[in-house]
């Protein structure tokens, strides 16, 4: 039987590889996009060592081109693709009068409409196919609304709202969709960071690299949630929690919480200082 085939946007570190290596390790053909060619070459080393077919592709999620280029290829070399998964991404935080619009743009073009280019440009592919499943990386920010990240967590909750809407639509035409929303793990996210005052990007790594979930296990969790269709991947428990709470309590409650926990997370209110 001729094995799966999955394709994995900002595929070349982080998630992405991670998402990739597992994958690999499952017998799929994996496909990573990024626009970071060494990364890339790097990672298809890697994958190839574990003995599948791989292929490493130049991909902008800004870019159209660039993911219809990835789906032509993926068509003319494997046949089409099973799995897509929607996970470049980049960070931005800083309060509402201090982030300029600039960053906001920066921040929707490849957290937002790059999952909205990946999922126009591979719907008809899927459709063609008769089949076919996209995962959607976005993260609790897209659920909560932590203060002094208002762009990510806009894009984030965009993405939410996409998902559940082609979770609906796509339906009827055999395509899955799983949403993944993570909360903070080790991950190289500082990196791509746009903030308002340096003190921030400093709480951000910190907080990236004490948490005890890795990349590992949420990609793990991915591969899970694909092969059963489910919808939903919230890898932490604080992060469940928090979501509940959101839902359940009363706003005012909810919102004292949320605001005592960036009080806590320092940081966020001592760099806005």
């Amino acid at each position: 039987m001729t094995s799966k085939r999955i394709f994995i946007t900002g595929g070349a570190s982080g998630l992405g590889k991670a998402i990739a290596l597992r994958y690999a390790r499952a017998g799929w053909r994996v496909a990573i996009g990024d626009v970071h060619e060494a990364r890339g070459k790097e990672a298809l080393t890697e994958l190839k060592a574990l003995g599948t077919q791989a292929l490493s592709v130049h991909c902008d999620v800004t870019r159209e081109g660039d993911l219809r280029a990835a789906a032509e290829r993926l068509n003319e070399e494997w046949g089409g693709v099973d799995v897509v998964v929607n996970n470049a991404g980049v960070a931005q935080a800083g309060g509402i009068d201090e982030v300029p619009i600039a960053d906001w743009q920066w921040v929707v073009d490849i957290n937002l409409m790059g999952v909205v280019r990946g999922c126009h440009v591979f719907t008809p592919l899927f459709k063609r196919q008769g089949h076919g499943h996209f995962v959607n990386v976005a993260s609790m920010a897209g659920l909560l609304d932590m203060p002094m990240m208002g762009a990510y967590n806009a894009t984030k909750a965009a993405v939410v709202s996409l998902s559940e809407t082609l979770q609906n639509e796509l339906a009827d035409s055999r395509i899955g969709v799983t949403l993944v929303c993570p909360s903070f793990f080790k991950t190289n996210l500082a990196d791509s960071l746009r903030a308002s005052n340096p003190a921030m990007r400093n709480v951000l790594g910190k907080l990236l690299n004490r948490s005890k979930v890795t990349a590992e296990d949420i990609a793990d969790q991915i591969f899970q949630a694909v092969e059963k269709r489910e919808f939903y991947v919230l890898p932490h428990l604080e992060g469940r929690q928090a979501w509940l709470a959101k839902r359940l309590l009363p706003r005012w409650i909810y919102s004292e919480l949320i605001r005592n926990q960036a009080r806590r997370m320092s940081g966020f209110n001592s760099a806005k200082a």
